[in-house]
């Protein structure tokens, strides 16, 4: 392998890198509050993507697609939380793990009548010229994901740091009882913590379709890949779940240039075993301690 190649491969895996890091910021966002984990993740993606198609031919400016997009996905969101989570609240957190399962089949399932099963695509925000570097290409669609990981990384990181509520969600990940007793509404941080959710998705849904084309069954993949990304950089840390996705997609990158392109995803999942098996929290999630 040449250097060129190998830096092709890179920029490659920093672009499905992007998806993924985007897609396991929305698995953070609800488990770091709740210890929820939303397999339908992966379809509020797909639906934020097919959403901005169907505006954008609907005459509507991309920036205009992007707003409307992730307003509607954040408002499925919430009414998802509503019909579906906040019954099974004192069901324990299995019941409504597998809720998010049947939400993502019905997702799916009403994707598919909507939009039917053809890929669908959206017009580049920038231009679709390469940038040149040496004899690698990036295509400008990579960098607008990219720049949005990072902002919505810094806002996230300013938000549960500097911001009362953002204290008040950290409080309930640690213990839920106890903020319960200081007069905090663990109701009104999970419907905010998948609306947040929501709205994250949706705008990773938006940017990667100028990228790949969405359709769907894009969800299911995407979800996956998300929540592999989410264990990997350890589950409940936003910035550990940016470097998880960003190693997934190196790795994956790395894969089909070294293995084959047959063996991508299998080349991704044997890397997170093996990190799992090694540091069960992920690569940024606390230790693990026996204390027995």
């Amino acid at each position: 392998m040449t250097f060129d190649q190998f830096l092709q491969y890179i920029f490659s895996g920093i672009t499905s890198g992007s998806v993924y890091a985007l897609t396991a910021i929305g698995f953070t966002l609800i488990f770091s509050a709740t210890h929820i984990i939303n397999f339908s993740q992966g379809q509020m993606v797909m639906l934020g993507g097919l959403g901005a198609v169907a505006l954008h031919r609907a005459g509507l400016p991309l920036w205009a697609c992007f707003l409307g997009a992730v307003a509607a996905v954040t408002l499925l969101s919430t009414g998802l939380e509503r019909a579906a989570i906040r019954p099974l609240l004192r069901k324990g957190v299995l019941a409504q793990i597998i809720a998010t399962v049947g939400a993502a089949f019905v997702l799916e399932t009403a994707a598919m009548v909507a939009w039917g099963r053809e890929a669908l695509s959206l017009p580049a925000f920038s231009g679709e010229t390469p940038l040149v570097v040496g004899k690698a290409t990036i295509i400008p669609q990579t960098l607008w994901v990219l720049g949005l990981t990072i902002v919505i990384v810094v806002v996230l990181q300013v938000f549960y740091r500097r911001s009362l509520f953002g204290t008040a969600i950290r409080a309930c990940a640690v213990n839920p009882t106890a903020a319960r007793l200081q007069g905090i509404s663990y109701q009104k941080v999970v419907l905010f913590s998948f609306a947040l959710s929501g709205a994250v998705s949706a705008a990773a849904g938006v940017m990667i379709t100028p990228i790949s084309f969405m359709s769907y069954s894009s969800g299911a993949l995407l979800g996956l890949k998300g929540f592999a990304a989410a264990t990997l950089g350890g589950l409940g840390n936003p910035l550990g779940a940016v470097a998880g996705g960003y190693i997934l997609g190196i790795v994956e990158a790395l894969g089909i240039g070294v293995v084959s392109a047959g063996y991508k995803d299998a080349i991704a999942f044997v890397i997170l075993l093996l990190v799992l098996f090694l540091r069960p929290a992920g690569l940024l999630g606390a230790r693990v301690v026996n204390r027995h």
